[in-house]
C-alpha cells in the first residue's frame, strides 16, 4: 500500500521493523548518485584519497594530522595578513581554546535560556504571516528565522537597515573562489565584495559599536574583549553566517518538503515527543546532509585499517570525504541505507543517528544543538496548520562552498478549511 493512501503515524509499518512505510530504495530528494558498493578509501590519479567508509572517515575527522581543506580554506590562509583567522580555518589549540571560549553559546542550557523564546516568537509570526497571506515561499520562511536566531547568538542585532537576510544571501551566492584570474572571475569577486561591504557597513559595523558601548552575552563581544579587530569580526561574522544561517535554512525546508509529501511522517512528527521528534529530523539529516563533502590535508602520514589492510595517507596528501556515501553507509546504518526510518538502530558507538552530517572531531558544527531545535520549534507549528501543502516543489540546485544543495521558490499555500 502507498503511504500516501495510508496517513495515520506508522500505518503499514512491518512490525519491529521501520515504523514508516517506504516509496522505494532511495528516498532521497537531493539524490546525487552515489554508489553503495565503493571501496570505503580510494586514491585517484592525482594523488587525492576519497573517503566514503563510515569508520574511516570517522578516523580520519577526529586526526590530530590533518587541517581544513574545504570551503576555500587553503586559498583563505594562504592569502590572509597577519592575525586571528576565522574559528573554521584556525587549527591546533589555537582552535581548541576558541571553540572552549566559545562553547557557552551553544549548550542546550544557553539555548532554552537565551534563544528559545525568540525561536518561538519568531515561528509564531512567520506562521501568523502565513495564515493571513494563504501562501509563502518556505526557502524565505527559512531564511528569515535562520537568520534572525543566528544573528542573536553572533550579536548581529544592530543593522542601520533592515534587510540583513537578504544582503547574506546575495554574498554566498558568489562565494566559491577560483584557483585562476579571470576576467569573468575577477567581475565575481567585485561584486561579492560589494555585498560583503554592504554588510560590514549595515550589519557588522553598528554592532560593533554597540557592543564597545555595551558588551552582551555574544561572540561579537567575546572577539572584542579578546582584541579582534574589524576585519577579523567581519571574517567571524561571515563564517557564523554560512554555519548557522545558510545551511539551517535548507535544513528547514528538506524536512519540511519530506513531511508535507508523506502524510503519515507529517502525522507521526506532530503526535511524537521531542526526542521522537528529534529522532526523525536526525534522520533526514543523515540522509540529506547539508554539507555533502568535507576535505582535509594531511599534515602526516596516516595510517588507517580499511577492510582488514592497513593503508597510509601519506602526508600532504588532499582527502575528500564524501559524507552522502559515508552516511549511507550499510555496515553503520543497517538496511536500505537510502530510505527514511527514524529510529533506525546505528551499529557503531559513540556516534549520533545524524551519522558525520555535523562532521567529527575538532571541527564538528558547534550549532548542532541549536540548528535541531530551531528546526522543531518551527516546523511544530508549521506543519500543525491542516489544509497546509505544497503549492510548488522547491527548485534544487548544489552549492559549491557547502558542497550541498540550494532549495528555492519552495511555495506553501493553506486551503480553506471545508
Amino acid at each position: 500500500m502507498a503511504l500516501m493512501q495510508d496517513t495515520r503515524p506508522g500505518a503499514g509499518a512491518t512490525p519491529g521493523g521501520c515504523p514508516v512505510n517506504h516509496h522505494g530504495p532511495d528516498e532521497r530528494k537531493a539524490a546525487r548518485s552515489i554508489d553503495l558498493d565503493a571501496a570505503p578509501l580510494t586514491c585517484d590519479a592525482e594523488g587525492t584519497w576519497h573517503v566514503r567508509g563510515f569508520d574511516e572517515a570517522r578516523a580520519i575527522l577526529r586526526s590530530n594530522a590533518t587541517r581544513q581543506a574545504g570551503f576555500n580554506a587553503e586559498l583563505v590562509t594562504r592569502t590572509s595578513v597577519t592575525g586571528n583567522l576565522p574559528v573554521l580555518y584556525q587549527e591546533g589549540k589555537d582552535h581548541q581554546e576558541q571553540r572552549k571560549q566559545t562553547a557557552r553559546f551553544f549548550t542546550p542550557k544557553t539555548v532554552s535560556t537565551s534563544y528559545q523564546k525568540l525561536m518561538q516568537t519568531l515561528a509564531d509570526g512567520l506562521v501568523a504571516d502565513l495564515q493571513r497571506t494563504r501562501r509563502a515561499d518556505l526557502s524565505q520562511m527559512s531564511l528569515t528565522l535562520a537568520v534572525q536566531v543566528a544573528g542573536q547568538v553572533v550579536g548581529l542585532t544592530d543593522s542601520r537597515l533592515p534587510g540583513m537576510a537578504g544582503r547574506l544571501a546575495a554574498f554566498f551566492r558568489l562565494t566559491r573562489l577560483p584557483e585562476r584570474e579571470t576576467l569573468a572571475s575577477r567581475l565575481q569577486q567585485l561584486v561579492s565584495a560589494r555585498h560583503l561591504l554592504a554588510f560590514y557597513w549595515l550589519d557588522v559595523r553598528p554592532a560593533i559599536r554597540a557592543r564597545r558601548r555595551r558588551p552582551q552575552d555574544d561572540v561579537i563581544s567575546h572577539l572584542l574583549a579578546h582584541h579582534y579587530n574589524e576585519r577579523e569580526i567581519l571574517t567571524e561574522c561571515v563564517t557564523y553566517a554560512a554555519a548557522g544561517m545558510v545551511t539551517t535554512r535548507e535544513f528547514i525546508s528538506m524536512a519540511a518538503w519530506h513531511f508535507l509529501e508523506r502524510p503519515a511522517l507529517r502525522a507521526r512528527y506532530l503526535v511524537a515527543g521531542e526526542e521522537g521528534r528529534q529522532a526523525m529530523l536526525h534522520e533526514v539529516l543523515r540522509l540529506e546532509p547539508i554539507v555533502a563533502e568535507l576535505s582535509r590535508r594531511a599534515t602526516a602520514d596516516i595510517p588507517l585499517t580499511s577492510r582488514g589492510t592497513l593503508v597510509v595517507i601519506p602526508a600532504g596528501a588532499l582527502i575528500r570525504l564524501h559524507i552522502d556515501t559515508v552516511n549511507a553507509d550499510a555496515a553503520v546504518t543497517g538496511a536500505d541505507p537510502l530510505a527514511l526510518c527514524p529510529g533506525r538502530p546505528i551499529q557503531s558507538d559513540r556516534v549520533g543517528p545524524m551519522l558525520l552530517s555535523f562532521g567529527d572531531g575538532a571541527h564538528r558544527c558547534p550549532g548542532a544543538y541549536i540548528a535541531i531545535q530551531e528546526t522543531d520549534i518551527f516546523l511544530q507549528r508549521l506543519l500543525a496548520l491542516e489544509t497546509l501543502r505544497i503549492a510548488k516543489p522547491p527548485a534544487l540546485t548544489w552549492n559549491a562552498l557547502t558542497t550541498g544543495y540550494d532549495l528555492r521558490q519552495f511555495v506553501l499555500a493553506l486551503d480553506p478549511v471545508a
